[in-house]
């Protein structure tokens, strides 16, 4: 763990990011992993006091997606920070990206009973804002894209008509 990992951290949005995370994983670890041994993990996040009195207890395998989800989301360079489902920069390798749209597919409808009901209205409607945000700028690109592919048209044509006229 290094010191910049630790200023990240101290941001509380970072930390209610990365709680509310830990928080799901629990949840998929402990309806896919029962029979595994779990402890208490031992992340650099849960080193730093970030989980408080509630830290996870997690197989070796889920801990091992939390530590590096940990880090994905301290070192998230856009601000303000989308959902990753929307966001242009893929940061997570796609095995870790597939694991946690997984673990977030599970996880999340089993949430509201685990005292996540308002966090999941919460989401719901930041979701909504990211995707039209996402739309709106892919319409965007759509349209600069065929404004200047019309520019480039115009301009062949009217060389084209320059030389006959030549």
């Amino acid at each position: 763990m290094n010191d910049r990992f630790a200023e990240k951290l101290a941001d509380p949005i970072i930390v209610r990011d990365t709680t509310t995370l830990a928080d799901f994983v629990q949840i998929y670890c402990d309806g896919h992993h029962k029979a595994a041994e779990r402890r208490p993990v031992e992340t650099d996040g849960a080193l730093l006091g970030i989980y408080k009195r509630k830290r996870p207890v997690l197989c070796v395998e889920c801990e091992a997606h939390l530590a590096y989800a940990e880090k994905r989301r301290a070192y998230c360079n856009v601000d303000p920070k989308p959902f990753c489902a929307y966001c242009e920069v893929h940061c997570y390798k796609s095995d870790e990206r597939e694991w946690q749209r997984q673990m977030m597919r599970y996880s999340g409808p089993k949430s509201w009973r685990k005292g996540y009901a308002i966090d999941g209205i919460k989401h719901v409607l930041d979701g909504r804002k990211f995707r039209k945000l996402a739309e709106a700028k892919a319409h965007t690109a759509a349209a600069e894209k065929i404004a200047a592919s019309a520019a480039d048209t115009d301009a062949a044509v009217a060389a084209e008509k320059q030389e006959e006229s030549s």
